[in-house]
């Protein structure tokens, strides 16, 4: 199962986003579920970064299925809707394939 935790401050300022884990929906390079998290993560990472340039630190780990994202300052109002976007997303491969191979956290700090 992918776990994927978005941290906020008490006022819904993102601070980070992991993801964790492997899907488990199909074989390896047949995983429809872990592709299209892979695909929305990736591109919002990329896209924070390329088109409104936010302040990230990124750690990754391939083999344990592990992206770890820190907003180094308060996102951009830009920012926000890349993230609000890719949360849609994800709640959209939630409520299509289960909480079997994706769970999506949000946790206050």
């Amino acid at each position: 199962m992918t776990t994927i935790t978005i941290y906020k401050s008490e006022s819904g300022t993102y601070r980070r986003f992991t993801c964790k884990g492997h899907a488990g929906y199909d074989d390896y390079g047949k995983d429809i579920v872990c592709a299209s998290v892979s695909c929305l993560v990736i591109n919002t990472i990329n896209s924070l970064d390329e088109l409104v340039h936010e302040k990230m630190e990124i750690t990754t780990d391939e083999r344990k299925g592990l992206i770890d994202c820190r907003f180094s300052d308060e996102l951009s109002s830009q920012g926000k809707l890349l993230m609000d976007s890719m949360i849609l997303g994800l709640q959209g491969i939630v409520s299509d394939y289960g909480k079997k191979y994706l769970e999506l956290k949000f946790k206050e700090v």
